[in-house]
């Protein structure tokens, strides 16, 4: 079950820092980059808990361990000593490997490693070391556990403090040590401030506890627990030490409470504090991520009054869409009634023509009253077909009024669109639009739809056998000749309705045209300033993401110290 439970908080914490590690190259957080590539290591290496020694220089870090370890190993001062960080492990033989910056490491023995780690040895780290690492066999009383010496806080040399607070996110348990001569100072505050983000483990260290009494001991250690209280809200367990006086006594309730302890309960403590460091991370990176979303909100509020200045009234789909439909159907209405009079003056010429001809063609048609109807509906057919496609073809022009005057309307509607909407965006980016080009072709009716009343309201000509036409044609010729006006009445009429219905379409695929094109340019400029700001929703789920991750690896339960 443990073993289990392992693998799901293991699974949960490299879901976890996968999404940090997304969100931080996305927003490129870099104040987390060392936090995350510590938890990373954690994660991957599976190395030793480092247990650091931290604190003020002078602080008795150093002189803590060797009285620690019963050997002088690190080397102690005076002055502030320690210049780069020092970590001591299990090893079957004694041995020192230095660790240089560019990648190289070179093993060194023991007694030289002053040369490396001690100011005095390697001034100003002049010599580039990232970490020494020492391995004892005297060590392996404590499996699973290193030992960190730091360069002390607060001294002159700058860099000592820099070189130890940027190890700061590898540190797995830290033993912060408080000299009993200058006991909690603010230093020491913001220390334990900056290292509860990085682990659960934090117990505070009073060295040179021989210098003071077993009523000042407890006077200091009541003082550390009222000022925690009061300045971090929380309380931290404290261990006396000193190598003068009690040594043994402290040494061992410090080995079996802490590194004991550790030791025992490896894997356990291990989990815990990549538990809590991801946690933490996960924390740190939400709250970069809350400060985006309020950037990203006020650039949503900023976009959507960009976009109010845009897109305002005077450039509206609703209200472009309702005038160019009032402009087409005003023009539509008027089309049919224009044509009619175009077409007017050539009703009474074109009678004349059709009858004139229809007068000298007819005497010489033969047969009887059925083949004379038939030859009397064909060649009206044939003679108003192309009476009617003549007409349409030499005073078409005159029929599209109303399509120019609707194309007119249109291209002032869209004109006056586009230069509000210019001049929008012109006032608000400083940016001009490109003129648009756009046009509609009206095709003519290569043929009009000729219709025909029948020769007679009675079928007459069904009985052609019972008529004898030398009897009766010139009445049938008459009758066929009277019948010319109503035929090219009704034929101008069904001209009219052709072309009508042509221009109309005309009219109306203009408008749909000027439409997709308003819609086109609102939908660019929607997009344009929708990609322009904010990320609200994107940042909205990445919060979400974490905090989902981060609540599940809270329901898994780890207690230490």
């Amino acid at each position: 079950m443990e073993h289990t439970l392992d693998k799901i908080t293991l699974a949960h914490i490299r879901d976890l820092l996968q999404t940090i590690r997304q969100v931080t190259e996305t927003f490129q957080i870099s104040s987390l980059t060392r936090q995350l590539e510590a938890a990373d290591n954690l994660l991957l290496q599976n190395p030793p808990i480092d247990v650091a020694v931290l604190g003020q220089f002078k602080a008795g870090k150093s002189s803590f361990l060797n009285s620690l370890l019963g050997q002088t190993i690190l080397p102690v001062g005076a002055i502030p000593v320690t210049t780069a960080i020092t970590r001591l492990q299990y090893g079957p033989r004694e041995r020192a490997l230095v660790q240089h910056f560019n990648g190289q490491t070179t093993e060194t023995p023991l007694a030289d490693i002053v040369e490396f780690t001690s100011e005095a040895g390697n001034p100003g780290n002049e010599k580039n070391v990232a970490i020494v690492d020492i391995e004892l066999p005297s060590l392996q009383k404590y499996p699973g556990v290193r030992l960190v010496d730091t360069p002390g806080l607060g001294s002159i040399f700058k860099y000592h403090e820099i070189t130890s607070e940027s190890w700061l996110p590898a540190v797995g348990t830290a033993l912060l040590a408080v000299s009993s001569d200058r006991p909690l100072s603010q230093h020491d505050l913001d220390l334990i401030r900056e290292l509860t983000s990085h682990t659960p483990n934090i117990i505070l260290l009073l060295t040179k506890a021989d210098l003071l009494s077993v009523d000042q001991q407890q006077e200091v250690i009541a003082f550390f627990s009222q000022t925690l209280q009061r300045e971090l809200h929380r309380t931290l367990p404290v261990y006396l030490y000193s190598t003068k006086d009690k040594t043994d006594e402290y040494r061992n309730r410090i080995e079996q409470d802490i590194f004991q302890t550790i030791a025992a309960n490896r894997n356990y403590e291990f989990l815990r504090i990549l538990r809590y460091k991801t946690q933490s991370l996960a924390q740190s990176c939400l709250g970069y991520l809350r400060i985006a979303r309020q950037s990203s909100l006020q650039a949503d509020l900023n976009r959507e009054s960009l976009r109010a200045q845009i897109l305002n009234e005077k450039v509206n789909e609703s209200l472009m869409r309702e005038e160019l439909g009032i402009i087409a159907r005003e023009h539509q209405r008027q089309t049919r009634p224009l044509i009619a009079t175009s077409l007017e003056p050539f009703l009474i010429p074109l009678i004349q023509k059709v009858k004139s001809k229809l007068e000298k063609d007819i005497p010489s048609w033969p047969g009887n009253l059925w083949k004379l109807s038939r030859r009397y509906e064909y060649w009206m057919a044939e003679t108003l077909s192309s009476e009617m496609h003549q007409l349409s073809k030499a005073e078409h022009t005159h029929f599209l009024g109303t399509l120019k005057k609707a194309h007119a309307g249109f291209s002032r509607s869209l004109e006056a669109f586009r230069k509000f909407l210019d001049e929008n965006i012109e006032n608000v980016l400083g940016v001009r639009l490109a003129p648009v080009d756009w046009n509609i072709d009206v095709a003519e009716p290569d043929h009009p739809d000729i219709a025909f009343t029948k020769s007679f309201d009675i079928h007459l000509d069904l009985i052609w056998f019972l008529i004898p036409m030398f009897l009766f044609r010139r009445i049938f010729e008459h009758h066929f000749i009277s019948g010319v006006p109503k035929e090219v009445e009704i034929n101008l009429s069904r001209l009219a309705y052709q072309w009508e219905k042509s221009v109309n379409n005309a009219i109306e695929a203009m408008r749909l045209q000027a439409i997709t094109y308003i819609q086109e340019e609102l939908a660019t400029m929607e997009a344009l300033l929708s990609r322009a700001q904010g990320q609200t929703d994107n940042i909205n789920q990445m919060i979400s993401r974490i905090e989902n991750l981060s609540d599940n690896l809270s329901q898994e339960r780890y207690k230490g110290f």
